[in-house]
């Protein structure tokens, strides 16, 4: 079986769109894995969720999929990103915020556990450091977790001696799941943030034992105009270009 792992969307319908059509050209999946931020930041939260919804899926919440429906408070938000939240919340139907209201924070899916944020905080927290790493794998019983938020594709390995390990995908892009636990980010769709502007997701083949981390061009110019014509702030735009 084979199952793609997706985390931040945030409503960049193009990226979106290319990410899955390169999904079909590989063959498809069982399953799509969705860790949460469908919507935020980007201009097509609406379409972003009814595009998602045609495929067999599961998805968890993110920190902006509840904001954008008064679940959660933007306080912690930077200015830029609570005033994409506001606009967001605006656009969406009926249909849409009973979705985005029903995403569970944590899903089980066979030796995963997949959150947005952390085991340890589903929603909020930063999975960066081998320190926060080290202290979540105790909040999670599957022999992996996988994470968005970061919008950073990373690998957290916790091996024998109990020592917690950071370390990026392979060239090849390819990581072979063995006995040690691993919290795997596939990096972010519509918001990469480690200096590569293309989208990043990643599949998983429970035959092969196996995640290959994918990394996919889009028409960013695309989501720019579309923000701009919607006046979503200019640091969002701008930031597309960079992957940061």
């Amino acid at each position: 079986m084979r199952y793609a792992i997706i985390a931040d969307i945030h409503a960049n319908l193009a990226a979106f769109t290319v990410v899955l059509k390169d999904i079909d050209g590989r063959g498809g999946v069982e399953e799509v894995w969705c860790l949460g931020d469908v919507v935020g930041y980007g201009p097509d939260p609406h379409q972003c969720i009814e595009l998602l919804c045609r495929y067999n899926h599961v998805c968890i919440a993110g920190n902006h999929d509840w904001a954008a429906i008064g679940k959660l408070d933007t306080s912690d938000f930077n200015p830029d990103a609570a005033a994409a939240c506001r606009w967001t919340g605006q656009q969406l139907t009926p249909e849409d915020i009973h979705y985005l209201d029903s995403l569970s924070l944590v899903i089980e899916r066979g030796d995963f556990t997949l959150v947005h944020g952390s085991p340890r905080e589903p929603v909020w927290e930063y999975l960066l450091s081998t320190t926060s790493a080290s202290e979540n794998f105790a909040c999670f019983q599957s022999q992996f977790c996988l994470v968005g938020h970061s919008h950073v594709p990373l690998i957290f390995e916790y091996g024998e001696a109990g020592v917690c390990s950071l370390s990026q995908f392979p060239a090849e892009g390819v990581v072979g799941l063995a006995r040690n636990r691993l919290i795997i980010n596939p990096g972010g769709v519509g918001q990469p943030r480690d200096g590569d502007p293309r989208a990043s997701y990643a599949i998983y083949d429970s035959e092969a034992g196996t995640i290959s981390l994918y990394r996919i061009p889009y028409n960013i110019g695309i989501t720019q105009a579309r923000m701009v014509e919607y006046g979503l702030p200019v640091r969002l735009v701008a930031r597309l270009n960079y992957g940061m």
